[in-house]
């Protein structure tokens, strides 16, 4: 059952005695900083907060949840979704489900990093383990009862992804009899009306508003009889496995590499192929434009240009500003550019060590911008704080617990990022899910 903490929140921020009081701070002060000289004058007012105070803000910040899984709840997933600045919307999403598949229990988790806008991320979040449940209720019928293997149900991952991305445009191209051909030879006006059907319930206009927008993804699936899992990665999002050894010391694995410009695999990749494109990948981005290298949605990156020119500038309101548009798709010759190709990696959980502790960290690239170099030391500081039962972790969400830790791991340091006097955005977005395995 998904449980809120807000009753405990409630709690703490009655509990707290000390008047909080101001101090300041510098930008180079806030872990993961995004802002700068430019945002000044510096230093900035901040407030002080008291231990509970700030364990209960922060808590109200990201409102943490939890779904317990397994045999009498023996395992469970928190997750929080975290953006301090109120002038603005977090565009992180997680989900948490627990997959029914012939009356076995999949457990289903991820976070999406969203950019330009938030219809697109939404949709994963919302839609990405409605797809996933599909695909795994067809593979299961064709075995008939015996188990999957875990080859089978990594493509079956990597399929049902793809086909969930393929889906966003090809809904908006089934809109028009003949496909972008038939575009091609329709009035602007006609295109419009059957774009912008508002009207009539704006169905057409959402599913077009889908290609406009992007989302990273980062999915997790572990089987009904908890003996392995499947992380499947788009994007720069990171999977992180925590595993205690027989001589109850931790250890630590990345299990995703980032599909960004900083991956020199991934950018040959895409040089691979588009021969004779120098302009494919400009600055480490995609067409000059983009980070991700791969993701859901960012439709005008996989589709041809007169995709993006003919059907997404005639959304409403129209008359859009399209420089920037045509900027990168002038480079736009043999797409897709983008791939929607997850890489799935299959990492068994070891039946014979079922008593040994493990925890999975899916986090979006905010938490890993926080943690900086200091990653291993956040993550070892959280163990120790989890494992001990400590007092100074005043909240039992293993996902809070960590982003605590990762914002500085004292009430000073997460006061800093809380209550900073500033009109702009000082933080990327923070999804994070910790699970139990």
């Amino acid at each position: 059952m998904m449980m809120s903490v807000r009753s405990v929140v409630e709690r703490l921020g009655q509990a707290h005695a000390a008047q909080p009081t101001s101090s300041q701070v510098w930008y180079d002060d806030i872990p993961g900083s995004i802002c700068g000289p430019e945002d000044g004058p510096w230093p900035r007012t901040f407030t002080r907060l008291g231990t509970s105070e700030a364990w209960a803000k922060l808590a109200q910040a990201s409102d943490p949840q939890r779904l317990s899984y397994g045999p009498h709840g023996r395992w469970c997933a928190d997750a929080v979704n975290f953006q301090p600045f109120s002038g603005t919307r977090s565009q992180d999403r997680y989900a948490m489900q627990q997959l029914d598949i012939g009356g076995r229990m999949w457990m289903f988790t991820a976070v999406f990093d969203g950019h330009l806008g938030d219809a697109t991320v939404e949709h994963a979040a919302y839609h990405m383990p409605i797809i996933v449940r599909e695909f795994l209720e067809e593979i299961t019928r064709k075995h008939r009862g015996r188990a999957v293997p875990p080859p089978l149900i990594a493509d079956m991952f990597s399929s049902a992804i793809q086909a969930f991305d393929d889906a966003i445009a090809n809904d908006v191209l089934d809109l028009f009899p003949g496909g972008l051909q038939s575009v091609m030879d329709m009035p602007d006006e006609k295109i419009y009306a059957i774009l912008n059907d508002h009207a009539t319930g704006g169905l057409n206009f959402k599913k077009a508003r889908l290609c406009m927008y992007g989302t990273t993804a980062l999915v997790a699936l572990v089987d009904p009889d908890h003996e392995n899992l499947w992380v499947a990665n788009l994007g720069d999002c990171q999977g992180v496995m925590i595993s205690e050894t027989e001589h109850r010391t931790w250890n630590f694995e990345v299990l995703t590499t980032n599909h960004n410009g900083t991956n020199k695999h991934e950018v040959q990749r895409v040089k691979n192929e588009h021969p004779g494109e120098p302009e494919c990948v400009i600055d480490n981005r995609v067409l000059g434009a983009i980070a991700p290298f791969r993701c859901i949605g960012d439709t005008p990156f996989k589709q041809p240009p007169e995709f993006t020119r003919r059907i997404l500038y005639n959304l409403f309101p129209g008359g859009h500003d399209t420089s920037l548009w045509e900027e990168f798709l002038v480079r736009n010759l043999t797409p897709p550019y983008i791939s929607a190709m997850p890489e799935v990696t299959h990492y068994p959980l070891g039946a014979s060590q079922k008593q040994l502790r493990k925890y999975l960290v899916l986090a979006s690239d905010g938490f890993t911008d926080i943690c900086g170099e200091a990653q291993r030391n956040v993550i070892e500081r959280w163990l120790q704080c989890v494992e001990s039962g400590s007092d100074s972790c005043e909240m039992d969400n293993m996902a809070l617990q960590l982003l605590w830790q990762g914002l500085g791991g004292d009430s000073v340091a997460v006061s800093k990022v809380l209550t900073l006097d500033l009109d702009v955005p000082w933080l990327d977005d923070v999804s994070i899910v910790v699970q139990s395995l």
